[in-house]
């Protein structure tokens, strides 16, 4: 058996305590055998992951951006049909079909990323 020669003090407030005795009590184990089981399986992400993060959700911002203002065409464009006016010519339609398959696909990829690196796929560079 090994030696535990440390003793860790923690405060907490009564809310954060009876949760903790609630997860003792459902778990079945000691309160010592819950809060090493919890921090043993604790993923802390590293400044370099949250900065990754924060460079893919200022991405994402972008393309979202980018999709309200292609939308928006798109919108104009069905108002002015509707009201019986002109339809766009084809390389138009054409356009703005592919920029919004890429921005799809772009977005579908700064997902992944984001996936990958919270499901701690992503060797992050140092």
């Amino acid at each position: 058996m090994r030696k535990r020669n440390h003793t860790v003090t923690i405060r907490m407030n009564k809310a954060e305590y009876d949760l903790l005795q609630s997860k003792v009590k459902e778990s079945g184990q000691t309160q010592q055998a819950v809060v090493l089981h919890a921090i043993a399986d604790l993923k802390i992400a590293s400044a370099e992951e949250v900065e990754e993060l924060k460079k893919l959700n200022l991405m994402l911002a972008e393309i979202l951006s980018q999709l309200r203002g292609a939308a928006t065409n798109i919108n104009q464009i069905a108002r002015t049909i509707n009201a019986g006016g002109f339809i766009p010519r084809e390389d138009i339609l054409h356009h703005l079909n592919q920029n919004i398959l890429n921005y799809r696909k772009e977005s579908e990829k700064i997902w992944q990323s984001i996936r990958q690196l919270i499901s701690g796929q992503i060797l992050m560079e140092q």
